[in-house]
């Protein structure tokens, strides 16, 4: 029962960062129908701009771990959101007019691109941090197994549940959403009504890439040591979470992104730790032949 229970909360928090770049994808997919394959290239950026930031903060004498981490996040959002916002000009807006296979295309070029830049700038070797957070709360310690939560799970699950907050009443109460509404609807009829369909759309890329920073800090002070090629990994997990959740959903794509962690995390604790993606794409091979549109996504209606 404790390893369980220890699994589940490994599970939760590599669900919540899986979820966080989710959101990017399904944000994006929602309103112009392409899959921003460069967003997990964004997530790894933002996790190279925490790195930087940790080091320099360091370097100044800010060394008070909660006021650090708060201005490491910002730093973050803000140079991140500006990488989203140009992928957005130079990928998709070219060819929003084009056939749908090109965006596609633009998108994997700007994710080789995003790869081989911070290669370059960065070097090939990985990076690392040493622990920023050491300290947590121990349960059923009398046992042969110590059940622990760390303080850095604790802040990645509550800074997920926050933003997933503030995001659905952003969607759901602001005229920034309900353009974002209209334009998923139909974007021509947007524009029509009097919509500033470019604008939208650049927030919203605004946006997914501020999510992308936020998670990519968090993988950075969760497992202190990243790559050039985390992007890759981590972004096909999160594409593979909002297709499982139900792309174009917002709580579909934190479901989506709960049930691979969680996946991943059994799997690797009572199976073989080699096999846990196969299991994790497996499993959504069989939900989307029972439910093509996914755990919470509804049925696409063709316009005519």
């Amino acid at each position: 029962m404790e390893y369980f229970l220890q699994q589940l909360i490994n599970g939760v928090t590599l669900g919540s960062i899986y979820g966080l770049i989710a959101i990017g994808y399904t944000m994006v997919y929602g309103i112009i129908g392409m899959i921003n394959f460069a967003h997990g290239d964004v997530f790894m950026v933002a996790s190279f701009v925490g790195l930087i930031a940790f080091l320099l903060l360091t370097a100044i004498g800010i060394t008070f771990v909660p006021l650090a981490l708060c201005i490491v996040l910002i730093l973050a959002m803000a140079i991140t959101a500006l990488y989203g916002w140009t992928v957005e000009r130079i990928a998709y807006r070219p060819l929003r007019g084009s056939f749908r296979l090109a965006p596609l295309i633009s998108a994997i070029g700007m994710s080789i691109v995003l790869q081989n830049y911070i290669q370059v700038v960065q070097d090939a070797r990985v990076k690392a941090i040493p622990p920023v957070f050491t300290s947590g709360f121990t349960f059923m310690d009398h046992s042969d197994f110590v059940v622990r939560v760390s303080t850095v799970q604790i802040i990645i699950v509550v800074t997920t549940v926050a933003l997933m907050a503030v995001f659905a009443l952003i969607v759901s109460r602001t005229s920034l959403g309900r353009a974002q509404r209209a334009c998923e609807q139909d974007l021509r009829m947007a524009a029509l009504l009097g919509v500033n369909t470019d604008r939208t759309i650049s927030l919203t890329f605004l946006m997914g890439a501020a999510l992308a920073a936020v998670a990519g800090v968090m993988y950075l002070v969760y497992y202190g040591v990243i790559d050039f090629y985390i992007g890759f990994v981590a972004g096909i997990k999160a594409f593979t979470a909002a297709v499982l959740g139900g792309i174009g959903s917002l709580p579909g794509a934190m479901l989506g992104g709960m049930a691979i962690g969680l996946i991943e995390t059994f799997w690797s604790a009572y199976f073989s730790v080699e096999y846990k993606d196969v299991a994790a794409f497996s499993i959504l091979a069989i939900v989307l032949i029972f439910m093509p549109s996914g755990l919470l996504g509804r049925p696409e209606v063709e316009k005519v």
